[in-house]
Parts: structure tokens; sequence; C-alpha cells
């Protein structure tokens, strides 16, 4: 059956980069040059159609991603406009997982800037073909050859520029297609271009450069690297064939260049989307597995294959309700329409689709393979969460996200704003799954951990301006714990006469220390009835009782073995109640006599850094009391792996960024407790 064309003529991409590479640039040129918008905007002047929050227009930056589509030259180009700022880079996961194409955008001064390996990783991950848009060709310092060298180097690619740029810095007008032999001109802001012939003083570089890439071309196709090795003409057809079918395979990437804020180069980019990056046919058949029996499904990408999609961003409107996103790599489903959701096992109705256009919507009667849009009210379905054909079920490949590495603690200014605040927390932390949100009882506080300072500076603003609910927000404190180092014997008595029914207690018990995260034991040694069995629960209840509160800092002791060895009772004064006080006060002194110290949670951490920055990460991890288990390396990649108290990471983000110019990361997890240093037992006991 022939395929059709309006799958052929789709193309799903998005723009990804460093922060302020351009890529929200591209996007509003992009969209005024296709006629979806009719005036262009600036992220100077916060009026860009596709940083549309508040917080993006007054920053500058892009912080959630946005999707929007449009036509250009018989195309349907479905975009997402991505954030830079790597404390979002959920966002560019989420995004990478649906696309079917990327556009990495390079600045022309910078290069490959750590972002960009973040996203370029991220790309390999899913497998994502892509072309690359070398953006501000007209700034001081701007280096076309520079750039591509750069992603040769860094990224371990295979560029293959099918442009050249004319001139640069104040002296760039323009770029020449290396494959069509023609110069696209910009001839002012409305976005018009000149096309014409290559011009004389630029004839001898564009040949150069034309030779370049037709052997790098004909490399990825043998019939092509036979007619160039023996002289033949290779058509400008077979190229373009031959370059298609290397970039969908991950073997080449083209690189093209311009100045998308002087629209110099952005309609030739479109024209490269077109040309270059896959249709949703182009790509592999959707894979996942059958719920009930865990067999491999696969789903061709076809109108006629059983409907399945993938949710991958939920949103809370503030107008229309819950939002969620979802991308279709199978079959159609008409608005109103009942799909199961793979992960609750439920219905789910799409009772009304929309297709985005940032914060703008347009109602769509149907969604069909390859579409990008976004459904109301689905209360049940989630980030990750797999929508199919009721009949048909399958459970599609989800999204993960890194884990979050730093945390704060928030509260309301006022007691009746504590409804409010869990009410916000659970929309944000159902938006973006980075978030975790856990109230610790120990310290009474309501911790928010994300991935970095400025994200978590924004979900703070966004729970004052969206959900108008003003917070308090300090470190959280570290939760430190107490223990004992040797064996301790101690004694409780309690005696009260009162003149009717007095309280008599007497216990006698034994602590010891046990192995690090053993936790709790209690052993009832009592013989010959000294203590009835009816009150050995209130003794081990009053040992509780006593583990709460440690004598060093008022901290929780643990990993502790506890005794009771001997004791009396009185058969009319003793009571659960007095058993229960005087087991407390047993713990009490058996724990001052058996050495107590103090506990600090200890974290496994492992960094990933460029060699060149590894001395000054080391050096930064010794001041900071870590200890070093392994260093490995892999290319020009070290793998540091070894242990930090939880004390001494707060902030850690961005020191490392700083350290290494952003270009490595890191992972924590809770390991173990461990005692807490002479430098550090004073801030223990003040609550540090």
């Amino acid at each position: 059956m022939t395929p059709p064309s309006r799958l052929e003529s789709t193309r799903n991409i998005g723009f990804i980069a460093h922060i302020d590479a351009g890529k929200t640039t591209v996007t509003e040129r992009v969209l005024f040059l296709a006629g979806r918008i009719y005036k262009i905007g600036a992220v100077d002047d916060g009026t860009t159609a596709m940083d549309w929050m508040a917080q993006e227009r007054e920053r500058g930056i892009t912080i959630t991603s946005a999707a929007t589509a449009c036509q250009w030259n018989g195309y349907d180009i479905n975009i997402i406009d991505t954030p830079g700022h790597v404390d979002f880079t959920a966002e560019v996961e989420r995004s990478l997982r649906i696309l079917d194409g990327g556009v990495v955008i390079f600045d022309a001064v910078a290069g490959v800037e750590p972002q960009s390996e973040t996203v370029w990783r991220q790309a390999d991950k899913y497998r994502v073909p892509r072309l690359c848009f070398v953006n501000k060709m007209d700034r001081v310092g701007a280096d076309f050859y520079k750039t591509v060298d750069s992603i040769t180097r860094r990224l371990d690619a295979r560029p293959v520029p099918i442009q050249m740029p004319l001139g640069s810095e104040d002296t760039f007008r323009g770029v020449v297609d290396l494959i069509e032999g023609k110069a696209h001109i910009s001839s002012s802001q409305d976005g018009s271009v000149i096309e014409g012939p290559v011009p004389d003083d630029a004839a001898d570089q564009f040949m150069s450069y034309r030779d370049e890439m037709i052997e790098r071309i004909a490399e990825t196709d043998d019939a092509l690297i036979v007619k160039y090795l023996e002289g033949e003409e290779i058509s400008n057809r077979e190229l373009k064939a031959a370059l298609r079918k290397a970039t969908i395979e991950y073997r080449v990437v083209p690189v093209v260049c311009g100045s998308a804020l002087n629209n110099h180069g952005v309609q030739t980019l479109l024209d490269a989307v077109g040309n270059y990056l896959p249709s949703p046919l182009d790509m592999e058949p959707a894979t996942g597995t059958d719920p009930a029996s865990g067999e491999d499904v696969h789903r061709e990408p076809s109108d006629d294959a059983p409907f399945s999609a993938l949710a991958f961003k939920a949103v809370s409107d503030p107008f229309i309700g819950r939002l969620v996103y979802f991308r279709v790599y199978s079959g159609s489903a008409a608005a109103g329409s009942f799909v199961l959701n793979t992960r609750t096992g439920r219905r789910e109705r799409l009772g009304r689709i929309v297709k985005m256009h940032a914060q703008h919507r347009e109602d769509l009667e149907e969604v069909r393979i390859g579409d990008i849009a976004a459904v109301v009210g689905a209360r049940e379905t989630s980030t990750g969460d797999t929508l199919c054909d009721r009949d048909n079920p399958i459970v599609l490949e989800t999204i993960t996200f890194p884990s979050p590495v730093i945390s704060v603690a928030v509260e309301p200014k006022t007691r009746v704003e504590q409804d409010r605040l869990v009410d916000a927390l659970n929309k944000l932390s159902d938006e973006d799954p980075t978030l975790n949100v856990t109230y610790d009882d120990e310290v009474g506080q309501t911790v928010i951990s994300g991935m970095g300072e400025l994200h978590l500076d924004i979900i703070v603003d966004r729970i004052k301006r969206e959900h108008k609910v003003v917070t308090n927000v300090g470190r959280p404190r570290v939760a430190y714990r107490e223990a004992v180092l040797a064996r301790g014997r101690g004694e409780g008595r309690l005696v009260r006469q009162t003149g009717g029914h007095g309280q008599f207690a007497h216990v006698i018990l034994e602590i010891e220390p046990m192995g690090r995260g053993s936790g709790f034991e209690f052993v009832d040694k009592v013989r010959g009835g000294a203590i009835p069995r009816e009150y050995i629960p209130a003794v081990e209840k009053g040992v509780h009782d006593a583990l709460e509160v440690g004598p060093l800092s008022g901290y929780p002791v643990v990993d502790v073995k506890v005794t009771l060895v001997d004791g009396r009772y009185h058969e009319v004064d003793s009571s659960e109640m007095a058993f229960r006080i005087a087991g407390s006060m047993a713990a009490k002194s058996a724990i001052s006599r058996a050495g107590p110290v103090r506990l600090e949670p200890v974290m496994k951490l492992e960094i990933v850094t460029p060699g060149e920055f590894l001395g000054e990460v080391l050096g930064d991890l010794g001041r900071r009391r870590a200890s070093i288990r392994s260093i490995e390396g892999q290319g020009d990649t070290q793998f540091v792996r070894g242990r930090i108290p939880l004390s001494e990471s707060f902030g850690y983000a961005g020191v490392l960024r700083s350290l290494t110019q952003g270009r490595a990361s890191y992972a924590m997890e809770f390991e173990l407790y461990e005692e807490v240093g002479e430098t550090q037992v004073a801030l223990a006991a003040h609550g540090g």
C-alpha cells in the first residue's frame, strides 16, 4: 500500500541547545517565515510566542518546553522548543523521547558548550537523528569551521557541512548551498532572500568545500563511493538521497549556518529539516510489551494499525484544567472516544483534543499517527503512560528522568495556607517529574527536591504567582542520629505513694551497639517472674520512648540491642504505665553509660567529569570530608566514586558546575549513618 503523503511530509522536530544559543529566537523566525505568527517577538523584550510564562519573559530563558506547528514548502512541521538550562534538562529528556528528529543549535562563537554535550547524549540515548545549525554567525568572534571541529572533537560526531558562510562577524551576509551551488543572501528584516550564483570571490572556497562534502557523503554509500573513486559525476539528487539516508541512520550530521536574529539562513534551515530529517514513516516501528504476557509487541507506523500513544507531559491550565500532551505512534482516535491507560488498567476518555501553539489551543476532531496533541481533563494519565486501543493493549517504553540533586524546606507564612501549599505542590509535581515533595515528620518540614537552585527558585515563584501562596524557604536540617559505642547497664525505679494506689516499677536492662543500619532489637531475659509477662510490652514501649530523644542533641538513638535482665513489681501498685516510665528511665541511664555518639547521614556519590578538571574536583571533595573509593577513566572522561556527608553536599551542584565550566555531573543517594567528626559535633548540637 502506498504510504499516505501526509505522513511522508510530517516532521516532528525539537530545537535543543545550550542556554543562550538562540533556540527560541530560531523558533520565532521559523514561525514568522512559515506564516504561523505575524509579528516577530524578541527574547530580550519578553515578547516571544514560545516563552509565554511570566518567569520566562522576565528572565529571558526557556523554562518549560512549548509545542507548536507550522507548514513550509509542503511539509507539516511539529516543533518543540526546549529549555537550555541544565536545571530543566527533564524537559529536553521527555521531548526527545517522542520526537523523530532534532535541530541542535550552536553559538558560532562558543562552539560546543556544556549543555550541548548533555543534550547530545540525550539525543544519542533515544537515537534521534539530528542536524546542526551554527547560529550567531554575525557576532564578533564567530567561526563556523572551528564550531564544526568542536562538534567532531567534543561530541564524537561526524558533521557534514552542507553550507558555507559568506563572510563572518560584521561581514556575514548569507550562505552558499554546497549541494545546489546557490547563494542565499538576506536582503532585509522582512525575511526576503536573494537567491543567485556563488559570488566570484567565494568560488574557489566553494569548490574546495563541495569536494570535501561529496567525499564525506559518498563514504556512507557503497554505490556512490565507487562513482567517486572512479571520478564519475554524482548528481545532486543522489547526494541528497544518500545524505538523508545516512542522517536517519545516525551515521552523519548535516551542518548549516546563519543568524536567526537577522534572518540569515533560517529558510535554508527549514529546507534542510524537510530534506534530511525523518518522517514518522522513516522511524522504526514503536516497540512495547503486552501488559498481560510481557511479550514484545510492535506497532507499525500506519493509520490502519491499532491506536497507541505516549503521554509525555502534564500541565495544569488555570482556564481549562489539566492538559496531558501525547504523541501518536500508530492508528487514530477521535475526540470523545475511550482508550486504555495500560499503567492504571482503566479507560480514559479523550473528551477534548487540542493542538497546541505555546499556550494557545486549536480543537481537533481526530488525532492520527505522527500527531503531537493534548487531551483536556485526563485525570489519571501521567507522564510516561501509554494510551492505546482497548482491544490491543501495549506498554510503550516510558521516560526516565534524572534524580533530584538539591533540596530546600518550604512552609507557608500562615497556617491557613498549609492546605493551599499542599495543593500547589501536588499540581507542580504532577507537571514536573524531577520535582520531589516529601514531608519530614522528624523536623516538621515540607522538603522539595529538584535539579538545581534555579529550578527550585522557579518552583517557589510559581507557588507564589500561580497559587497565591507566600512561603518561607530555608535549607532543610540534616537529620542526624545518635548511637552507642559500648555496653551499658541502666536501672529505672518508679516509687510513688499518694495515699491510695501508688505507682511501683523497677527495671534493670543492658544496652549494646549493633552494626550500622541494623535498627533496634529488644530481648527479654527476665527469669523467675521478676516482672510479670503482661508488663514486658510496656517496658519495651518505654525503651522506644527513650530512644526517640538521644541524650546528646535530641536525635533518635539507632542500631542498638536492649536486653531486659531483671526487675521487681508490686502486686497492687504496679501498672503498665509505671513499667513504661521505668523502662524509659532505665534506657536513658544505660545510654548515658554506653558512650553515646552522634551519627550523620552519608551519601554515596558518583561524579562524571572531563579529565582536565579532575584535580579541582578531588581537591574540593577533600575539603568536604568526602572519601574516594575509585577513579576510573574512559577516554577523556573520569568517573569518581566515593562517599560524602549530607551536610557537606548542600550547594554542591553549583560548586561543581563552577569548577568544571558546567561540564561535570553527579548523582547521590543515601548509603548509611556514620559517626560525626569532632569538627561537626558542635554544629550537630545546634541543629546544623
